[in-house]
């Protein structure tokens, strides 16, 4: 064991310091008794918890198989066990209930044993964090701020537990998910299907909304995860950009005669049917340029303005991906808009005190699958040949282009 005075590379006397460990350490040539009483005949000494000793083969070898930390204090260095995780939980419910039998009646345990748990951590962290009353206890200076790291610890521990038994077995639960209105008819029936066939334990819930609404039930805890689009900054989210596409002008094919694109200017001179978050958006992106959005009418309903389009009543604009299908198909027109570069950027927003399941990554693994797909599929791009108008027109003039080298081929061929 050494000589008290004696001091080691630490700065301790070799008799604490053959007790500093971090993995089981194996005493030779030295009894269990005599270990233990050279730690408690020096007063230098104080041992704090219990060291459990466990014999390892022989009368002369045992293991401590428990680490000890040490704490100088004045009359020496204080061998102290690791604090548990069980205390430190009772002490934020011994908080929060500010009474330590209402806590005890709680959580189904002896007030005795509660009590000494409490005392046993304030031991360890050598001052008060309860003060005693009457009726209840009350938090000292200390113990509030202890309580904070203590509610992060609970939190940390609980997030790895969830996460660990979340990646043993099958995932779980039911996942809230919300989308936008124009995006919802594109990636639902994907993320659907691929649900069902890499979890069927998991109950997918969608919850359709502009993108103010999606980041106010983000924030209140009410989704779980959102594709919204351009939200703001906050670190209350953490954002992973999912793709841009540009925002076109829709109508009826023909209502702009043989002009295939619009102008900032005449963008701000005509009437538009837009929803609310569009108009928002749209109205952003052009202040940098000086000019307005005149607005004909304000309808909440993607639908409700795509069969008012069809019907040839009015203009509006939107993303190139809401009428994706009708733009092929030949039932509206779409016109990009010069000189402005007007887009959406499609994030995917998931809180960030949201303690993560497996069940949440399964279904974000899902979504970015099936947005890559869409990408692929050209579904946030002009449909090919329709980057001036609908798709009828592109047709019209490759006809008329090879009609003409039609007509110039005899010539060559005479000459």
């Amino acid at each position: 064991m050494g000589r008290r005075r004696r001091k080691a590379r630490n700065g301790m006397p070799p008799a604490a310091g053959c007790l500093l460990i971090r993995t089981p350490w194996i005493a030779r040539h030295q009894s269990r008794f005599a270990i233990l009483g050279m730690l408690f005949r020096h007063a230098s000494y104080r041992v704090h918890g219990f060291c459990r000793m466990v014999p390892s083969g022989t009368a002369s070898r045992f293991q401590i198989d428990m680490p000890i930390c040490y704490r100088w204090v004045a009359s020496g260095p204080e061998v102290l066990a690791p604090m548990e995780l069980r205390s430190i939980q009772y002490f934020v419910q011994v908080a929060d209930e500010g009474s330590i039998t209402r806590t005890a009646d709680k959580i189904g345990i002896a007030q005795p044993a509660l009590t000494r748990h409490i005392k046993q951590l304030e031991a360890e962290l050598g001052t008060q964090l309860l003060m005693r009353l009457p009726r209840g206890v009350r938090l000292t200076t200390s113990g509030r701020d202890f309580l904070e790291h203590a509610r992060a610890i609970m939190l940390e521990v609980s997030r790895a537990s969830e996460h660990v038994r979340g990646k043993a077995q099958a995932p779980r639960g039911t996942v809230v998910m919300g989308t936008s209105p124009t995006l919802a008819p594109l990636l639902l029936p994907g993320c659907v299907a691929r649900a069902r066939q890499q979890c069927p334990t998991v109950t997918l819930k969608v919850v359709e909304g502009f993108s103010p609404q999606l980041l106010d039930a983000l924030l209140t805890g009410r989704l779980d995860l959102a594709v919204m689009t351009n939200p703001p900054r906050t670190t209350a989210l953490a954002l992973t950009p999912l793709c841009s596409e540009p925002l076109v002008v829709l109508s009826s094919p023909g209502a702009r005669g043989t002009r295939h694109a619009f102008s900032l200017a005449e963008l701000c001179g005509t009437p538009f049917i837009v929803t609310v978050g569009l108009r928002t958006l749209v109205e952003q992106q052009l202040a940098a340029f000086g000019v307005g959005l005149r607005v004909e009418a304000e309808v909440d309903s993607v639908e409700a303005i795509r069969r008012l389009l069809i019907s040839g009543i009015g203009m509006t604009i939107m993303p190139v991906s809401a009428f994706h299908d009708e733009i092929r198909a030949g039932q509206l027109a779409a016109y990009p808009i010069e000189d402005g570069n007007l887009h959406r950027i499609l994030i995917l927003a998931r809180p960030v005190a949201e303690a993560r399941s497996a069940a949440i990554d399964e279904i974000e693994h899902i979504v970015r699958a099936e947005m890559g797909g869409l990408l692929q599929a050209g579904i946030f791009r002009m449909p090919a040949g329709d980057s001036i108008a609908s798709g009828r027109q592109p047709a019209l003039a490759t006809t008329r282009n090879s009609k003409r080298r039609t007509r110039r081929r005899p010539s060559a061929a005479r000459r």
